[in-house]
């Protein structure tokens, strides 16, 4: 097993209330290391995005190992502000009239997604001090599932090069954003298009974003030939500020979604244990993606083997997923911990309280102090999202 997989069958589950999301701070500082190898290496700066998490009671430590923080709206590029502590590079696909100057007052860098909203607020922000970018299509992504594919040709994200006749004035930065978990000759295709539709703009601007998506912190991952794709660039453009915003890397496999098994059914030959967490609610990406997460303790069912289907307490039908098979043939039992891994990026952020049912808790482990609950959720949160 790897290091990760040791520490994560390895650490106080037992005193971990359920459910609950936690982060384990010895993976987290793991992926420090890479990041910060990233930016040694290369001098690009790297910032976090909080559209994949936005967990600021770890903001402390990601300060550390980041040169900033991204925010996709009014309410991340205030928590960028105020816990953060350093002004936002701000992206979101419009912004309204009544939210534009406060966003202003949070943000060092905001890019426009169109040459409408950019006549709109440009000169507003350049008037505020903050540096102005437009964001770009090129038109090249390896990402095949539609949903999180934002470079297609129609796609509503950015602007075409054949849209692009001159680079408006004022406008100081291009961003560009094509990538999903992707690997580093994702980026260097992507980067081959930005060159060949937008090239003849670069030399008159001060900073490139080249959004998030680089999963640099995956056991995979060649972040070595990120770093010789990320020098061949800056040598090329030695005047531009590279800025990378990957949201899953900083805190890729970092915890865990803790659960409990609640009842056992089996229906039709399919066994199913019903937990007290939903798929639907807790961990959307599993269905939106979709993708099968990782149990700890299971295994994907052999011939022959007994199948659990695992059963979210939603009463939407689909709110399910399956099926795994237990180590060592092991039959779970009412009141069993089902763990869930690799679940703090892209879900506290995407939960909802649909059906009022119970949201996990939300909390980090030390392997010196153990365990630290930071956020329990109860009726009055439920009851405050309502009317």
């Amino acid at each position: 097993m790897t290091d990760k997989d040791t520490i994560l069958n390895n650490w106080g589950l037992s005193t971990i209330p359920s459910p609950c999301y936690v982060l384990h701070e010895t993976l987290l500082a793991a992926n420090m290391q890479v990041i910060d190898k990233v930016r040694k290496a290369t001098g690009a700066e790297i910032i976090v995005a909080l559209k994949a998490n936005a967990m600021w009671s770890i903001f402390p430590e990601l300060r550390q190992h980041a040169d900033g923080a991204t925010a996709s709206s009014l309410a991340e590029a205030r928590l960028v502000f105020e816990e953060y502590g350093t002004p936002a590079h701000t992206y979101a696909p419009v912004y309204s009239e009544n939210e534009i100057d406060e966003i202003l007052g949070y943000s060092s860098h905001i890019t426009f997604n169109s040459l409408n909203q950019y006549q709109r607020y440009g000169e507003r922000a350049r008037q505020a001090g903050v540096s102005c970018g437009l964001r770009v299509n090129p038109e090249y992504s390896t990402v095949e599932t539609d949903l999180y594919n934002p470079a297609s040709p129609t796609s509503r994200l950015g602007i075409r090069s054949v849209d692009l006749s001159e680079w408006p004035a004022g406008v100081e930065g291009l961003h560009f954003h094509s990538l999903c978990e992707s690997r580093p000759e994702d980026l260097k295709g992507t980067l081959e298009a930005v060159e060949e539709r937008f090239g003849r703009f670069l030399p008159h601007l001060k900073w490139i974003n080249f959004g998030g998506g680089h999963l640099m912190t995956h056991k995979d991952y060649d972040e070595d030939e990120l770093i010789r794709i990320l020098a061949g660039f800056r040598a090329r453009y030695p005047h531009l500020r590279v800025i990378l915003e990957p949201g899953s890397a900083f805190t890729w496999d970092t915890g865990c979604l803790v659960s409990t098994v609640e009842d056992k059914v089996c229906n039709g030959g399919v066994n199913t244990l019903m937990l007290n967490v939903s798929f639907a609610c807790h961990m959307p990406d599993c269905l939106e993606m979709p993708y099968k997460p990782f149990i700890i303790g299971t295994h994907e069912p052999l011939e022959g083997e007994k199948r659990w289907r695992m059963g979210g307490n939603s009463c939407l039908a689909g709110d399910f997923y399956g099926d795994w098979a237990f180590d060592g043939g092991r039959e779970p039992q009412i009141g069993d911990r089902i763990v869930f891994r690799d679940m703090i990026h892209y879900t506290m952020v995407k939960t909802t309280m649909f059906n009022g049912v119970t949201h996990p808790s939300i909390g980090i482990w030390n392997p010196q102090t153990g365990f630290r609950l930071v956020r329990r959720f109860g009726y009055e949160d439920y009851k405050g999202r309502m009317s």
